[in-house]
């Protein structure tokens, strides 16, 4: 499993073929000058990558990241709600044409793993998470969103509406409060990536419902305010979270830059040391998992020697074991301790049902 990927963003905002093979992609981006993608649905499936965390991330013009990205941003909430409809809409298509299974109820995802491997049926599994919330316009529109089938949501990415977020430090905005009050009354999970540490810790005391941190490494190593201090780790271990590490070498070790960025001078045992703070800190093996964030703003030149495409992933269980951790471990990290979470999280169909039926697609073009 994977915790975090930005598949319809690449798609909508970087015009990036999901079903393409990644010799296409990787020939594309070559004729554009721009980085060389790893992700794609053929080395999903290849690398057996059963389910992964779906994004949902409008950019805002204020960012300088998102000039160097380029693509549609958002100035106001309106903005924001449109580009984030826009990629459900484009993994809804992807479901209906049958290359994805999106994954709303714990019935859901039972089904979808007991699939055999030989089963026709068989399709990568998507479960929708917003990054950054701004796309909820109000803190009542949670509903809405949970009904046409977002699951989880991160209230910041920087600083949002709601939330101090990664360089913009502060609380939880009146409007965040509301928001994780109201996540929680539907049975949405809370992603903590990116929230700033105030907002952090303000949003774990309010919410009493499933939390994650899907993308963020250990400031043991990686010493920014992007990342989860010792005691933000405990936090989350102590209400069942689960924490995703990401395969960005700048976020598995900041000198990486220093040292002139060779791909080669980062290898999956530098990610081995962000999940052993995890685990060491938890006092086991449950609450750490990847979150691999590949092609979120960075391509395989910014990958672990390892690393050539999504499909590689599964080669982190040869590093885990290598040092020291056994076979059940490495299961739990590359994708138990996930769906463990998942199966207590995600709401049973009768619950969906009492919520209201799913809106149709009809329904969703008038949220």
């Amino acid at each position: 499993m994977d915790g975090h990927e930005d598949i319809a963003f690449n798609a909508i905002n970087l015009h990036r073929d999901f079903l393409k093979p990644i010799e296409a992609l990787r020939s594309e981006s070559n004729a554009k000058g721009t980085l060389s993608p790893t992700l794609c649905l053929p080395e999903l499936e290849k690398g057996n990558v059963k389910i992964v965390f779906a994004t949902l991330f409008a950019a805002p013009c204020s960012d300088r990241l998102t000039e160097e990205i380029g693509g549609p941003c958002y100035n106001t909430p309106d903005e924001a709600h449109a580009q984030a409809l826009d990629q459900l809409k484009y993994y809804k298509e992807l479901e209906r044409q049958g290359h994805v299974a999106i994954i709303e109820s714990r019935e859901q995802l039972d089904e979808h793993l007991s699939t055999d491997q030989t089963d026709k049926r068989k399709k990568t599994g998507l479960v929708i998470l917003m990054e950054g919330a701004d796309p909820i316009r109000s803190p009542s529109e949670v509903v809405e969103w949970f009904r046409v089938g977002v699951r989880i949501v991160g209230p910041a990415w920087r600083r949002t509406r709601y939330s101090g977020g990664t360089g913009a430090p502060g609380p939880l905005s009146p409007e965040g409060r509301e928001l994780v009050k109201e996540m929680e009354s539907v049975g949405m999970i809370l992603d903590t990536s990116h929230l700033s540490e105030e907002s952090f810790f303000e949003a774990l005391d309010l919410f009493d419902g499933p939390i994650i941190a899907s993308h963020s490494n250990s400031r043991a190593y990686t010493p920014t305010d992007r990342q989860l201090s010792d005691e933000m780790i405990k936090e989350l271990v102590s209400k069942g979270g689960v924490i995703g590490t990401t395969i960005y070498n700048k976020f598995l070790d900041p000198a990486w830059y220093e040292r002139g960025r060779e791909k080669s001078e980062v290898t999956f045992a530098h990610a081995v040391r962000h999940i052993r703070v995890v685990c060491d800190l938890a006092g086991d093996r449950l609450h750490s998992a990847i979150g691999s964030d590949l092609d979120g703003g960075f391509g395989v030149e910014s990958t672990p020697a390892e690393l050539d495409t999504v499909a590689d992933l599964q080669r982190l269980g040869s590093a885990l074991q290598w040092e020291g951790f056994s076979e059940t471990d490495t299961t739990n990290i590359l994708g138990e301790n996930w769906i463990r979470l998942l199966r207590k999280s995600l709401p049973a169909e009768e619950e969906i049902k009492q919520q209201g039926k799913r809106q149709s697609q009809q329904e969703i073009a008038r949220l």
